[in-house]
């Protein structure tokens, strides 16, 4: 059991690794300005229907009215590092659905830099294949400085609290508990574009109740 145990340990961190590491840095040729505009956002219901496939068991879009709508691509079977270089798209990370969760990776040069738009309190609406649509809202950010931002052996500082984690246990707090979203791009410092990451957390609405509701 403890062999058992070790090994899934080792197994989740290097991909952790992968995804927080390596896989957000941009291994193509592309500026790193911000895109001139703001995307277009269409209603959700014209949304909904453009990223329909008829897959009720495949999430197919998000959109965040006053932030983005686009469509999600999933990454392959063999490939959990998998980050798409198209310009308007966001890719699903498989590995947080093996915990019940959602997954959202994006470049931060790409559509990984509207994920800074999102703030507390804001919904977020998941589009399935069949037209069904889950609702979220956005309960927290964090923000964290890799220690070595290119090496497998980084650790990461939450930028509000200081409080320093391992990559494994930075994993566990975002990617799993109870059912939730997490979008995830990097931050870009120094000229830096892997200098931190970037994790916007949204719960069930139905379990959110605003703060100023007692």
């Amino acid at each position: 059991m403890a062999l058992k145990t070790i090994s899934h340990r080792i197994v989740l961190t290097l991909v952790l690794f992968l995804l927080v590491s390596a896989t957000l840095i941009p291994h193509y040729s592309v500026s790193a300005e911000p895109l001139a505009d703001a995307p277009v956002i269409p209603n959700l219901t014209s949304f909904a229907l453009a990223v329909s496939n008829g897959n009720g068991a495949t999430l197919r879009g998000v959109y965040a009215e006053g932030a983005f709508a686009f469509p999600v691509v999933q990454q392959p079977a063999s490939n959990a590092g998998y980050v798409s270089i198209q310009r308007n798209a966001i890719t699903q990370f498989r590995m947080a659905s093996d915990y019940g969760n959602i997954g959202l990776l994006a470049h931060n040069n790409l559509s990984g830099q509207y994920f800074a738009w999102l703030t507390p309190g804001e919904r977020i609406q998941l589009v399935y294949g069949n037209g069904r649509i889950e609702y979220f809202v956005v309960t927290n950010i964090y923000s964290y400085q890799a220690t070595s931002p290119y090496s497998m052996n980084s650790d990461f500082i939450d930028l509000n609290t200081h409080e320093y984690l391992t990559a494994l246990d930075l994993f566990h707090k975002v990617y799993t508990g109870p059912r939730h979203i997490t979008f995830q791009t990097c931050i870009e410092a120094n000229g830096n574009l892997s200098w931190g990451r970037l994790f916007v957390i949204a719960e069930p609405e139905i379990l959110y109740i605003p703060s100023n509701i007692q």
